[in-house]
């Protein structure tokens, strides 16, 4: 049985992923952005082992889950599930940063780097990261003119990054991101293609399967085709240096 934690688990993949586990009789910790989404999680999971509270889109708040996490007891995996969609409007939270940039991929980069290290790391992203790029000196995206769906794609590709150094740096640590396709979540929307009963099983694989590789990106269960700058070294620890310098927080070892 392993201990895992679910971010953004109230609703849609993250409580799929969650109830899996839960179903597979693993110890499951969920997470929501606010009480009452948390007492949604817990009423939809009764059988899960507790919830963190945090609204990612804060460093402040995003430290509090991390120390959540740690005062709970260690995890054997961590599931980076949370995250807000391509439709969004460019607007800042309470830190002064973009806030489809600081949910998706600096909280990622920030509950890595502090929480204690889990055996396994899986992190979520999408096809879309493909068509991402690498432009660290505007993440806020101040410079360019705004698009929901390239910031998107953008912090998508951070988190394939951010899996793959993980992978490098941490080689006891078996990191991978997923592509879960384009399903009907509230994020994806009604008219997604998907199928959202196999949305999951990816994530759910790579936290629990007896033996998995590190350092992949998959889609069905089956390895794919990434962004070629995710597997740069140098592209790697420009983006640790970056999260690290704008959340105070450098990546640990």
């Amino acid at each position: 049985m392993a201990r895992v934690l679910v971010t953004g688990s109230a609703d849609g993949l993250g409580q799929l992923v969650a109830r899996e586990l839960i179903e597979q009789a693993h110890e499951v910790v969920l997470h929501a952005r606010n009480a009452g989404r948390g007492d949604d999680a817990v009423a939809a999971l009764p059988k899960a082992a507790g919830v963190l509270i945090g609204e990612l889109s804060s460093i402040d708040e995003t430290r509090d889950v991390a120390r959540q996490a740690n005062d709970s007891g260690r995890f054997d995996v961590v599931v980076h599930n949370a995250a807000v969609g391509y439709q969004e409007p460019r607007i800042e939270t309470v830190d002064g940063l973009e806030h489809v940039f600081a949910v998706n991929a600096l909280a990622p980069y920030l509950l890595t780097a502090l929480i204690e290290r889990p055996d396994r790391l899986v992190y979520l992203s999408s096809g879309m990261h493909e068509s991402g790029d690498v432009v660290l000196d505007d993440l806020q995206w101040v410079r360019r003119r705004w698009s929901g769906s390239r910031a998107y794609s953008d912090s998508k590709l951070h988190d394939v990054i951010l899996a793959f150094a993980v992978a490098r740096r941490w080689p006891d640590v078996l990191s991978n991101a997923v592509d879960p396709g384009w399903v009907p979540t509230r994020m994806g929307g009604r008219g997604a293609p998907g199928d959202l009963n196999q949305a999951h099983l990816t994530q759910v694989w790579l936290a629990t399967a007896p033996s998995t590789p590190s350092g992949g990106y998959y889609y069905h269960l089956r390895p794919h085709a990434t962004h070629p700058a995710a597997a740069d070294p140098e592209v790697q620890d420009a983006f640790l240096e970056a999260c690290g310098s704008l959340t105070g927080v450098p990546f640990p070892g």
